[in-house]
């Protein structure tokens, strides 16, 4: 009896999961954190002590517990998100930390902002840590969508039912304020209104691609199908209305717009989306004046620039001030612009480190962007990439509509820059997508092995032939 000769085990060498990149990239992230507050302090002639290494280790100490997390439980994740995002929150401290300087030295008494933003960096990596130990797989957000869809609207909502003492700053109701503490629920109703989108629209696929007549190129919607798109556009003109937030309401219905077309790949739908916008916008533009303000204060910010026009101009005059390659970081004047650590940073960097360095920044946004769009493609479940490339381009209107606004392309809205503006509801909602999108580039990203038989090879994403060429 012969037998037959068994075919040669191929083995497979396991595929690099860039982790030790990510360390080398956030050691990189930590130094340049630390050399930029380092000409701070010189520039604001301010010694530079032992208290900048304390500062660097603690730095490098948090971030080095996320790359922990991400090392055990997401191993073959992005190696870019999390050190690009670290260099975006560490100078983000800086420049708090520079405007709070000239704060006290202007006043005396100011109030210190920088240790509030450090503890919420602390709050914001930690809660980045527990999403990727707790969330095993994206796939299990799908299943509670419209428990999502639902918290978000209520956060949404909460704001607007409160008394003005409680919830409304600057003229926009969109906080909860209690004693010592307050929050900014809409910040996690654009992560929860996402996943809420992505899970309808993977399960109503068909709804949304049954066409109906067909009008100038275009296979328009049937009207009973207008639904859900009409619900979204109610809930952000109300956001506009209601609460007087047009960049949260512009954000969601862009985001909502997005999701649908890159769900459908019909056009139309955004066109009807854009129309809806455009009436709904234009009525309230004739019935409440405080829409009306800010759209006046946006045609002409030089009409009133002591009142509305104010904060617009001295934007403006930061950036004239920086010029191509800027003051230097702690030698501008960027406290005269109105809420500089806040709604007006990216304006202070403008002004600080010039078109160049904010050149930059922003593409370092960018480069965030791009990773995530890069692992909507990559990963093979709908939900995932409709997901992954929703919270990508939340990210890129979110940038777009604040760095217009500085720059007066489009009306000022108030919202924050993500990982860099102070705030704690902002930072810690970002962190939370980021952790998200870190865990389905996971997803993306890790090799497929079959579950019996040893001679087939290990087949492997797109995404990872391109990072082993």
């Amino acid at each position: 009896m012969t037998t037959q000769p068994q075919a040669p085990v191929t083995v497979t060498p396991p595929l690099p999961n860039r982790r030790n990149a990510e360390l080398l990239l956030l050691g990189f992230a930590t130094v340049i954190t630390a050399a930029a507050f380092a000409i701070v302090q010189a520039n604001q002639e301010r010694s530079v002590g032992w208290a900048l290494l304390d500062y660097t280790a603690g730095f490098l100490a948090v971030f080095g517990v996320a790359h922990l997390a991400i090392r055990r439980y997401a191993p073959y994740a992005d190696p870019l998100l999390l050190p690009i995002v670290a260099l975006l929150n560490g100078l983000g401290l800086v420049m708090i930390h520079r405007l709070d300087l000239d704060e006290r030295l202007a006043e005396g008494s100011g109030r210190a902002v920088t240790n509030p933003q450090i503890l919420w960096t602390l709050v914001g990596v930690g809660a980045f840590s527990f999403v990727v130990i707790a969330l095993k797989d994206h796939r299990q957000l799908a299943r509670y969508g419209y428990v999502c869809g639902l918290t978000g609207l209520v956060f949404l909502a909460i704001p607007a039912l409160l008394p003005r003492s409680l919830s409304e700053q600057n003229g926009a109701k969109i906080w909860i304020r209690l004693p010592g503490f307050s929050i900014q629920p809409a910040e996690f109703s654009k992560i929860l209104l996402l996943i809420f989108f992505a899970a309808v629209l993977v399960a109503k696929r068909g709804l949304f691609t049954s066409a109906g007549k067909h009008v100038l190129g275009m296979d328009l919607p049937r009207p009973r199908d207008l639904a859900p798109l009409l619900g979204a556009w109610v809930a952000s003109i109300g956001v506009m209305v209601f609460e007087k937030d047009l960049g949260t309401s512009l954000l969601l219905y862009a985001s909502f717009l997005v999701v649908v077309y890159l769900a459908t790949q019909r056009f139309s739908w955004v066109v009807i989306g854009l129309v809806l916008f455009t009436l709904g916008s234009i009525a309230a533009y004739h019935i409440f004046d405080h829409l009306r303000v800010r759209v006046q204060t946006w045609l002409d910010p030089f009409a009133d620039p002591d009142g509305a026009g104010y904060q617009i101009v001295q934007s403006l005059f930061s950036f004239a001030t920086g010029g191509v390659f800027g003051t230097g970081l702690g030698n501008g004047q960027p406290d005269t612009v109105p809420a500089a650590a806040t709604d007006f940073i990216t304006a202070a960097f403008g002004e600080e480190l010039g078109l160049v360095g904010l050149a930059g920044i922003l593409m370092l946004y960018t480069i965030v962007i791009v990773r995530g769009m890069r692992t909507a493609i990559a990963v093979r479940d709908s939900f995932g990439k409709l997901l992954a490339a929703g919270l990508a381009s939340t990210l890129a209107i979110q940038l777009f509509i604040v760095v217009g606004g500085v720059t007066n392309l489009i009306p000022l809205t108030g919202l924050t820059t993500p990982w860099m503006s102070y705030g704690g509801s902002s930072l810690l909602a970002n962190y939370v997508l980021l952790a998200i999108l870190v865990r389905i580039s996971h997803a993306a990203r890790r090799p497929f092995r079959p579950r019996s038989g040893n001679t087939a090879p290990i087949a492997t994403t797109n995404t990872e032939v391109i990072e082993r060429v």
